[in-house]
């Protein structure tokens, strides 16, 4: 592989008890998964250490499949830094990509600004999907309670809902999604036998992104959901103005940005762009439109911005809240 080739990174998320432990096993049996990295916070979080059967140098271990695990003994990006280095060096297996897995109660918006902001990092790793896990035993209660699990399921591309075999996924959780985050796609954990297509083969980055044709706002714990199109022309410097004003402004608020744009200086070619806290990734250029709608169009996950204060950073480009056509 190219060392210019950026490796593709799930970001597995989940409230307490959502199973997470449970899929990311199933998922490291795979085969296919044998050249994959695995960051984890504690060891014991995901109950791997009886699976263990070689210590690599340093914190990181090799499991039975082939996969890589280390655990996050300090900060993210110093992990992630020292594990590419030693991957470049030949000290450790030739991972292909990386899945993170988060604490219960951690939220996603902060690792996804840790990727976008370190130099090396965004230069070599690509957030392929952010996939939460909800308990359909106590994911309705858990989301009107808790905050991060809220934010977990905003920020996702691909929801998974768990434990089904338990409780059905009943209509008051359906809701909540659908408030929440009604443009993630969802399976259910019981219906996925390859757990390793759920967790890189199902949400890429480059995907664009659904919109509901009713968006509705997410006001669970003042979070809102909703989506824009741009009518007017965009220049990349208009747009990183405005992107970059609220990600400045408001960054610890604006939980993510993603969407797909036509910048004037090259109009056959749609970027996919997208952002996270006060972080903005560098675009990703598409051959063409993937469902022919040539409109620019974004996705906001905000906390307690007024969609007027968005409206008005993007004024140039004549936006307003999206509506598919009917």
């Amino acid at each position: 592989m190219p060392e210019t080739e950026t490796l593709p990174t799930t970001l597995l998320t989940g409230f307490l008890g959502s199973g997470k432990t449970t899929l990311l096993r199933r998922a490291l049996v795979s085969p296919e998964l044998a050249d994959t990295a695995v960051i984890i916070n504690e060891i014991g979080e995901i109950a791997i250490d009886h699976h263990l059967v070689d210590f690599v140098e340093g914190n990181v271990l090799e499991l039975p499949g082939g996969c890589l695990c280390c655990a996050v003994r300090e900060d993210l990006a110093r992990t992630l830094r020292g594990l590419l280095e030693r991957r470049d060096a030949g000290e450790i297996r030739r991972f292909r990509r990386i899945i993170i897995e988060t604490t219960g109660l951690a939220d996603p918006a902060p690792i996804m600004f840790t990727l976008g902001t370190d130099p090396m990092l965004d230069h070599r790793l690509r957030l392929a999907a952010v996939v939460t896990l909800v308990d359909a035993v106590q994911g309705a209660e858990t989301l009107d309670r808790f905050a991060e699990a809220a934010r977990q399921t905003a920020l996702a591309d691909m929801l998974v809902i768990t434990k089904t075999d338990l409780a059905p996924l009943g209509p008051g959780l359906v809701r909540r999604l659908d408030l929440i985050n009604d443009r993630a796609k969802r399976v259910l954990a019981a219906d996925a036998p390859d757990a390793g297509a759920v967790l890189f083969g199902a949400a890429p980055r480059a995907t664009v992104p659904v919109i509901p044709a009713e968006p509705v706002a997410a006001h669970t714990h003042g979070i809102d959901a909703f989506g824009l199109v741009l009518e007017g022309e965009v220049s990349r410097l208009d747009f990183a103005r405005a992107l970059g004003g609220l990600a400045r402004e408001r960054g610890n608020d604006l939980l993510r940005v993603k969407g797909i744009v036509q910048f004037a200086d090259r109009p056959e070619h749609p970027a996919v762009v997208q952002a996270a806290q006060h972080a903005m990734f560098a675009p990703e250029w598409l051959d063409d439109w993937p469902d022919g709608d040539r409109r620019s169009r974004l996705v906001f996950v905000v906390h307690e911005i007024p969609r007027a204060e968005i409206l008005d950073a993007f004024a140039f480009a004549a936006p307003s809240i999206w509506r598919a056509p009917s």
